[in-house]
């Protein structure tokens, strides 16, 4: 007699429950936050609901009267942020734990995650304390390495480069410190994705990754899903690097008086001027800056020319880390 077969496997907790307007609310884990949102983010790790740090919801925002609008906008106020992309919606940060979204119309949710994930999450992690720069982080053993760089320089494909010889992500694009101990300053990891350019997702190639459709044909980064080469755990601080062009690859450290005004470049809020810091949050803003700039060793990374010569940037980080100095 043939008996039925009963699995004992242990089922997967649910991820999601039902949002007002019939969205799905799923529930994720990035930066040590429990997410929960009602645009579908399958770039974050997913996570059992229960009550968020972080709530994502889809509804009407209205751009307060008077701000100028175009093609893109942004207004800041002390309590609610506002940004707007005209061909993709409309969001407001309110305090530090919600994020609403009003979609453009015939927008879909991962033409919504580009801006979500990136700037908008950016100021929702500023706006809850942390250090937000705009670069990539790694986690090499028990020690991690930070990308910084102007458009083009190489953050992201230097990331993949180290994920491709065996180290591992811990964010790309948004990097969020936690500098509750100013002595040992904490990167929080984001998600397992890399967005890559086609010249350096083809001269990496990244085995554990899976390459996500194109949401626009503007985008020109590809989203690389990490199967395998994510830390999942934050790790403190150990370089800064600065990318910039050279002849070879080359580690210089910067002083204490070229640190800071490298740290404030790439800081994320910094993108937005001014207006991102009302009050006595400028003040703040800075003294985190030098807390970091301060404890952190700062150095230039000149890139080689040619993705055929990534690696000798990769080796020279490994020698760099080896030698134990700031």
């Amino acid at each position: 007699m043939n008996l039925p077969i009963v699995s004992l496997a242990r089922p997967e907790p649910a991820t999601e429950t039902t949002a007002p307007g019939g969205r799905a609310r799923q529930f994720y884990r990035a930066y040590g936050l429990l997410v929960s949102s009602d645009v579908a983010l399958p770039e974050l790790e997913p996570a059992a609901p229960a009550i968020p740090d972080l709530e994502i919801a889809v509804g009407p925002v209205d751009f307060p009267d008077g701000a100028s609008q175009g093609a893109t906008a942004f207004w800041f106020e002390t309590t609610r942020q506002y940004l707007s992309w005209q061909a993709v919606g409309t969001f407001m940060i309110s305090g530090a734990n919600r994020i609403d979204v009003d979609p453009a119309p015939g927008v879909d949710d991962p033409l919504l995650a580009f801006p979500l994930l990136g700037p908008v999450m950016a100021l929702a992690l500023h706006r809850r304390g942390l250090f937000v720069l705009h670069a990539s982080a790694i986690a090499v053993g028990g020690k991690s390495v930070i990308f910084m760089g102007d458009k083009g320089a190489g953050k992201s494909t230097t990331a993949g480069a180290m994920i491709r010889a065996g180290h591992r992500l811990l964010t790309d694009d948004v990097v969020a410190l936690d500098l509750s101990d100013p002595e040992r300053p904490m990167i929080l990891p984001g998600f397992p994705q890399l967005k890559l350019a086609a010249d350096a997702a083809g001269a990496i190639r990244l085995k554990q990754a899976q390459v996500r459709p194109q949401v626009h044909p503007q985008i020109d980064k590809a989203q690389h899903r990490l199967h395998d080469g994510f830390a999942a755990d934050a790790v403190p601080v150990s370089r800064v690097y600065v990318l910039e062009r050279g002849v070879r690859a080359a580690i210089s450290p910067l002083t204490g008086a070229a640190a800071l005004p490298a740290i404030i470049k790439f800081s994320y809020v910094t993108r937005f001027g001014r207006q991102a810091l009302p009050g006595n949050l400028a003040a703040a803003h800075l003294s985190q800056c030098a807390q970091v700039a301060g404890r952190v060793g700062v150095s230039r990374l000149e890139m080689p020319a040619g993705l055929a010569r990534i690696d000798e940037a990769v080796a020279a980080i490994e020698t760099d880390l080896a030698s134990g100095t700031r």
